[in-house]
Parts: structure tokens; sequence; C-alpha cells
């Protein structure tokens, strides 16, 4: 009798407590951290000068030039009819050519290379993984002259082929270190099993590997990318008019005659546009590919 007495009493006491500690759990969590807060500031210290940008696009320069500055005033499309009165259309499909046609060189080579580097080692696979990643320790500066006069000895000055060869040089030691991380992730029994059930190599490699790697593809893509659409060393000391990429086309906006700033912030618009879609529409395959691994 005490016994049953005392059992309902003492789900009682701790039925309030349970509900007492998840109240002041929930309490916890709404309470503002700190460190979100820094973040949050670090991040619109970080996006505001593209705001900025993008908002001076659609001002007349005089809006531009106003001190202080207008955040109020009439939008107009007047820089980007400029901008495209300029020629920035050639520009931009040199950009797009040479940046597609070097990526997509760069995945045709690294992705078999970082594949016999992972679950097909070949003999000293850390010396050939310093050869890569050595190439990439050589200042730019230092390599330019020769680079030119190979350039313009086998004819390709201001020749977009010249760009494709240097990005697709350029990115592959990144491509084949990062795809190799991904591939050392993939079990090897796979491949074993495959080879169990009597699939070949290349059939294992299509229908099995690649699609479980398929996210690291996207974000090694995406990070080559980035690289040849941003690149402006190689593109203003090998082209001049004909293979003209979109950095050097905004430098011609810098003048003797002054700085403008609405067809400047209007071209740096329209140039940062392709890679922000890119970004964007590949958002969940980059996010997958870079945390590849990361949870098991």
């Amino acid at each position: 009798m005490s016994t049953t007495a005392t059992q309902p009493q003492a789900s009682d006491t701790t039925a309030p407590t349970g509900r007492a500690m998840r109240t002041a759990r929930k309490r916890k969590n709404r309470k503002m951290n700190p460190w979100g807060v820094v973040a949050w500031i670090a991040a619109i210290g970080f996006f505001f000068p593209v705001f900025w940008m993008v908002l001076t696009a659609f001002k007349q320069e005089a809006d531009a030039y106003s001190d202080p500055p207008k955040l109020f005033f009439t939008p107009t499309l007047d820089q980007f009819r400029a901008v495209f009165e300029t020629g920035v259309g050639t520009a931009l499909l040199n950009s797009a050519f040479a940046t597609v046609v070097s990526t997509a060189l760069v995945l045709l080579l690294g992705v078999p290379a970082a594949f016999a580097l992972s679950l097909r080692p070949v003999k000293k696979t850390q010396d050939v993984l310093f050869f890569f990643i050595s190439t990439k320790m050589l200042p730019i500066v230092a390599a330019i002259i020769p680079l030119y006069v190979i350039v313009a000895n086998i004819g390709l000055l201001d020749n977009i082929w010249a760009l494709i060869i240097l990005y697709t040089a350029m990115n592959l030691p990144i491509a084949v270190w990062m795809m190799r991380s991904f591939f050392l992730e993939v079990p090897g029994e796979l491949l074993e099993a495959a080879s169990m059930d009597g699939a070949s190599l290349w059939t294992s490699v299509r229908e099995l590997i690649l699609p479980l790697v398929s996210p690291g593809i996207a974000a090694t893509a995406l990070i080559c990318v980035i690289f040849s659409w941003n690149e402006f060393f190689f593109a203003v000391n090998l082209t001049a008019v004909q293979a003209q990429t979109i950095p050097v086309f905004l430098v011609g906006f810098i003048t003797g005659e002054g700085l403008y700033w609405a067809r400047l912030s209007a071209a740096a618009t329209m140039a940062a546009l392709p890679v922000v879609l890119a970004g964007w529409l590949a958002q969940n395959k980059l996010v997958r590919g870079l945390s590849f691994g990361a949870i098991k």
C-alpha cells in the first residue's frame, strides 16, 4: 500500500522538473549568441561593398560622385547600355570560352590522375603529389617572361587558346589534390565487390565511383571556374584586343580623364554575375562536396 501510494507522488515531482528543463533549454536557445552577432557583422561587412557596387551601377555619374552618397535616387539602366556599347560582349564570350574549356580539360585530366593516386595508387605517390603542388610555388611574375617568349614564338599572342592552356596548367594541381581527397573517402571494397561481380574497371568507375564523388567534382569544377574567370595577370600580359577577357576589360575604365564610378560598377556587376549564378546553381553540390567525408 505504501509503495503504490508513493509512486504517483514521485511521478508528479519528476514531471514538472522535466518540463522546467525543457523550458529553460528553450529560453537559452532564444538568447542571442554573441558570436552569432559577430558573424552577422562580419558577413554584412564583407557583403556591403558588393551591395554598394550594384547600387552604384544604377546611378548616374553625378549621383555616384555625390558627397554625402545618395541612398535614394532614380534608378537607370544608362550605365549598362554604355557598357554594352563599349564591347563588353566580346570580353564576356572570351572569358566564358576560356573558363569552360579549361575547366573541362582540368576535369578530364585531373579526375583520372586523382583516381590513380587514391584508389589505384602508383609507385612514389607522395613524390607525384609534391611535383603537382610544387608547380604552384613558382611566382607568376618569375614565369611571365619565358611564357611570353614561348607564346610569341608559337604564334599564340592575343589568342584565347594560350589562356586556355595556361588556365588548365594553373588549375590542374589544385584539382588533382581536391579530387584525390574525395576519392580517398570512397571505400576500396566497392571496387573489389564490383570486380567480383564481373564488372570491368571502367564500368565500376563510371557507374559506381563517379556518382559517389559527383559533389566533389562539382566543387572542384566551381573552384576552377572562379580561378579562371578572375585571372588577370596572364590575360593582361598575353592578350590585347581579340582575346581580351573581362578582368582586362574592366581595367579600361580607369583612364587618365578620371574614374567613371557608375559605369565601372555596372561593368563589374556584369562581370561578377555569371560566377555568382554558377555558385548559386551549384550550391547544394558545393556544400556536399566541401563536407564530403566530414561526417561518418
